[in-house]
C-alpha cells in the first residue's frame, strides 16, 4: 500500500467513526474512559517498559536532554495521566449544549448549539502523555482523531493508543475513533498536511519550532497551536522578595523543557541590587546560566554576555536572559517586540500596574503573581489539553474539552416563510 493510500485510508475510517460518535451519549463515553483508566492502571508496567526502550534509543541517537525529558514516563507521570482521565470523566459532555437562545418578532426561535469539530489531526514530538490526553479529550468531545507521534516515544505511543482502542472495543464502539499512524516516516506528516483536507477538519501540532512552522506553512487544513513558548517574567518596583524569588525560580527551573518555562526575566531599575543578586545567585547555584547586559554583569559577576538573538530564543534549558528596564512600559514593549503570545507574568504589589500589564499584554495567558509554569490545561481545571493556542481567533490558551467543539444554529419555526 502506498503512503498516500495508507494515510487516506486512516482518514476515511476516522470520518466514518466521527459520524458514528454523534449517536453516543455521555454515559457510554464515560464507560469507555473508565475502562481506559483501568487499562492504564493495570498495564503501567507494560507502558513503562515500552517507554524505557524509547528512552534508551533516544540516548543512543543523542537526542537533546529536553526532548528526552519530554519523552520520559515514570510512576508520577502515569499518575498524572490517570488523574487527567478522572477529571475529564467528571466533566459534562460539551456537545449539544445550547449556548444562546432567542426569539425573533416573526416567531422563529434561534438556538446556538455546540457540536463536535469532526476529525482532529494531531502531530506531535515526544510527550507520550499527549496520546492519552488527545484520545480522551477527542472522544469525550465527540471527535475522532488521527495521531502522529514522533520516533522519540514511538513504542510508548503504541502502548497507550492500543489500550484506548481496546477500551473502545470492550464497549462495542468503533475503534477507529482513535488511530495512531504506525510509521515515523516524515513523508506521512507532509501527506497529512497536504492531502487530507477531505478527511481532517483541523490540525493540532505540538512540538519544537521546526515542526510547528512546517505545519503552519504547509497545512491545507486550519491549525491550532503555537510556534514557541517564549515566556517572560517582569519583576515590578513594588514587590515581596520571598514571593518574587519563589515565582522566578519555579517559572524557570521547575521544568525547563516545557513551553511554559520562563526564558526572559525583566527587572525594574528600582529593585534593590542585593535582591537582584540574591535571585540570580539562587538560579545560578541550581545550574541556570545567567545571560545579561553590562548592567546585570555589574550586579552578578557570573553573567554571560547577551546577544540580540537571546531575547528571541526559547532555550528550553537551564538558561535565562535578564534585563533591567526603566519602567513597566519598557517591560511591556520588550514583551510585545520579542514575545510569542504564549505566557507572561508580572510580580508586583501595585494593583494599578497589575491591571495595566494585564490589559496591555496580548498573550494568550497573563499570570499575575504566579508561576508561568501554571500555563497548562490540567492546572486550569480543564482535565488536560491537546495543546496551547496563541492564535488570536478561537480557541486561545490551553485547548481542553470545551474548546474542541464548534457550534451551529438550529432555527425552530412554525411554517414561517420570508416575505
Amino acid at each position: 500500500m502506498s503512503k498516500l493510500k495508507y494515510i487516506q485510508t486512516l482518514g476515511k475510517k476516522a470520518k466514518k467513526a466521527s459520524e458514528e460518535l454523534s449517536n453516543i451519549n455521555d454515559k457510554k463515553k464515560n464507560a469507555v474512559l473508565k475502562t481506559f483508566y483501568s487499562e492504564i492502571k493495570n498495564n503501567t508496567k507494560q507502558i513503562l517498559n515500552a517507554n524505557k526502550i524509547d528512552i534508551i534509543n533516544s540516548k543512543k541517537n543523542k537526542l537533546k536532554d529536553n526532548l528526552i525529558d519530554r519523552s520520559m514516563l515514570n510512576l508520577d507521570r502515569i499518575k498524572s495521566i490517570l488523574a487527567s482521565i478522572e477529571e475529564v470523566i467528571s466533566f459534562k459532555d460539551p456537545t449539544n449544549k445550547i449556548l444562546a437562545k432567542w426569539k425573533r418578532p416573526n416567531g422563529l426561535v434561534i438556538n446556538r448549539v455546540t457540536m463536535p469539530i469532526g476529525v482532529l489531526g494531531v502531530i506531535y514530538e515526544a510527550r507520550p502523555n499527549v496520546t492519552s490526553d488527545v484520545s480522551v479529550l477527542s472522544f469525550k468531545s465527540g471527535n475522532a482523531a488521527i495521531l502522529r507521534g514522533g520516533k522519540e516515544a514511538f513504542r510508548s505511543n503504541i502502548a497507550i493508543s492500543n489500550l484506548f482502542r481496546a477500551s473502545l472495543k470492550k464497549n462495542k464502539i468503533n475503534q477507529d475513533c482513535i488511530q495512531l499512524v504506525n510509521n515515523t516516516d516524515r513523508k506521512l506528516v507532509d501527506l497529512m498536511l497536504s492531502k487530507m483536507s477531505a478527511y481532517i477538519d483541523i490540525i493540532i501540532p505540538r512540538g519544537g519550532k521546526g515542526l510547528v512552522k512546517k505545519v503552519l506553512d504547509l497545512s491545507s487544513v486550519p491549525t491550532i497551536g503555537h510556534l514557541e513558548g517564549l515566556c517572560h517574567v517582569y519583576l515590578d518596583k513594588s514587590y515581596n522578595l520571598k514571593k518574587a524569588e519563589k515565582i522566578i525560580f519555579n517559572s524557570k527551573l521547575r521544568r525547563t523543557s516545557i513551553c511554559g518555562a520562563a526564558e526572559t526575566l525583566l527587572i525594574h531599575k528600582s529593585v534593590k541590587k542585593n535582591d537582584i543578586k540574591h535571585i540570580l545567585e539562587k538560579l545560578n547555584n541550581h545550574g541556570c546560566k545567567i545571560i545579561g547586559d553590562k548592567n546585570i554583569k555589574k550586579i552578578f559577576r557570573f553573567t554571560l554576555p547577551v546577544k540580540e538573538k537571546d531575547w528571541s530564543t526559547e532555550y528550553l534549558d537551564s538558561k535565562i536572559s535578564v534585563k533591567i528596564v526603566d519602567n513597566i512600559d519598557e517591560a511591556i514593549n520588550h514583551i510585545k517586540k520579542y514575545g510569542t503570545n504564549h505566557t507572561e507574568c508580572i510580580i508586583s504589589n501595585d494593583k494599578k500596574n497589575i491591571i495595566k500589564f494585564s490589559k496591555q499584554i496580548q498573550s494568550s495567558i497573563v499570570m499575575t503573581n504566579a508561576s508561568t509554569q501554571f500555563a497548562d490545561g490540567y492546572e486550569f481545571g480543564l482535565g488536560s489539553e491537546v495543546g496551547i493556542s496563541t492564535n488570536k481567533m478561537h480557541p486561545r490558551g490551553p485547548v481542553g474539552l470545551e474548546q474542541l467543539v464548534t457550534y451551529k444554529y438550529v432555527v425552530n419555526g412554525k411554517g414561517q416563510i420570508r416575505p
